[in-house]
């Protein structure tokens, strides 16, 4: 949310007849629906994970194989708690008159969470070509995802977040 005297963000601001509430409610309506695309994925990605330590080939995985592959698993569970923590928060503060700091804290936590899971899918493509390919493969496949994540979800929206707020 902006402060006294800043200029709000493009979806913060409030539209015309909107109130401050509706406005809280709008930009919480928004937030879910965009956590509702994200969060079976994750699902997935997790209920995937949770399955390779019952196949027969995971008793042959070496140390650090089976180190990434509790790590992306953790990484993948920690996703999961941040984008599941607006609908938590909603439930404990509902009806409570606290839209905007929920908006505020959701919006946190989903920005978390989508950076988790960037680095959820890397690992597990990491885990995946590690145990699929040897050497260069291993390294190539796995920069290429992890760049795709960081220019998508980072680069290009922060440029353009520059651009418009430097067109204000």
């Amino acid at each position: 949310m902006a402060k006294k005297g800043e200029k709000a963000e493009p979806s913060e601001q409030v539209r015309p007849g909107e109130s401050e509430e509706e406005r809280a409610d709008r930009n919480l309506d928004e937030l879910l629906q965009e956590l509702r695309i994200a969060i079976p994925g994750v699902q997935f990605l997790f209920a995937f994970l949770l399955t390779i330590p019952f196949t027969t080939g995971f008793t042959s995985l070496s140390d650090a194989q089976e180190n990434l592959y509790f790590a992306v698993i953790v990484s993948t569970a920690l996703t999961t708690a941040l984008l599941m923590g607006p609908t938590a928060h909603h439930r404990a503060l509902f009806r409570l008159q606290d839209k905007s700091h929920l908006v505020e804290i959701s919006n946190r936590f989903a920005v978390a969470g989508l950076t988790m899971l960037a680095v959820s899918i890397t690992g597990a493509v990491l885990f995946v070509a590690g145990v699929v390919f040897d050497g260069t493969k291993v390294v190539v496949f796995t920069a290429v995802v992890g760049s795709f994540f960081l220019l998508f979800w980072g680069v290009l929206p922060l440029i353009r977040r520059a651009s418009i707020r430097g067109e204000a």
